[in-house]
């Protein structure tokens, strides 16, 4: 660091900084403006399109109907071409339009790809809850165990411990599901969730 023995020499100091750096400082000054007009329409470019795919969103589900191929196509084509929380929820509702067809395959699929499009863990629980249910219809008990292993956060707890006993069971585990469903009922569970694994576990005998 350069010491100045006085103030003369400081404004001198000074003078030679800017007398050499002048243009560079000047182009600096001019490109930090730029950069901050960059940002600034960015930024409002950013939400004019997020309030644009909000909007599309919108428009698709509410025309979602499963007796209707085309919207079936139309929502299938967001969800492909939005790798974001919107895309995640275009998979949701497009999963729920399967799942009601019988399509179990197809709603796993999208349940899955909407799951990879979103940093959302609510959103990421809800979907592999979903998923989960799915595969235990499709008699795929470990492949289920597996995706609420995946589910973090003690809110989900019971719905959780519910769903994993129903997965023991079908594998003829019944001390594991009685394990599970104690577990939920020992938990911040809803008195009707907490009624239901109960009634489950006294069906065991």
């Amino acid at each position: 660091m350069e010491v100045y023995s006085n103030e003369n020499e400081q404004v001198d100091a000074l003078r030679r900084f800017f007398a050499n750096n002048g243009k560079a400082l000047a182009v600096g000054v001019v490109l930090g403006i730029g950069a901050l007009a960059g940002w600034r329409y960015w930024s409002g470019h950013e939400d004019t399109s997020a309030r644009e795919v909000s909007a599309h969103y919108q428009q698709l589900t509410s025309a979602l109907d499963g007796s209707k191929p085309q919207t079936l196509e139309a929502v299938a084509k967001f969800a492909n071409d939005n790798s974001n929380t919107y895309g995640a929820l275009a998979s949701l509702d497009l999963a729920k339009q399967y799942v009601d067809k019988n399509e179990l395959a197809k709603a796993a699929t999208q349940l899955q790809s909407g799951i990879k499009h979103t940093q959302n863990a609510n959103l990421q629980a809800v979907m592999n809850l979903r998923l989960a249910r799915i595969q235990l219809q499709q008699k795929q008990a470990d492949e289920a165990l597996k995706t609420l292993d995946s589910i973090k956060g003690e809110g989900w707890t019971a719905i959780v411990a519910d769903i994993r006993g129903e997965a023991l069971l079908s594998k003829g585990n019944k001390q594991g599901a009685r394990d599970a469903w104690s577990k939920g009922i020992d938990s911040e569970a809803s008195p009707a969730l907490k009624e239901m694994m109960q009634m489950k576990m006294n069906n065991l005998g």
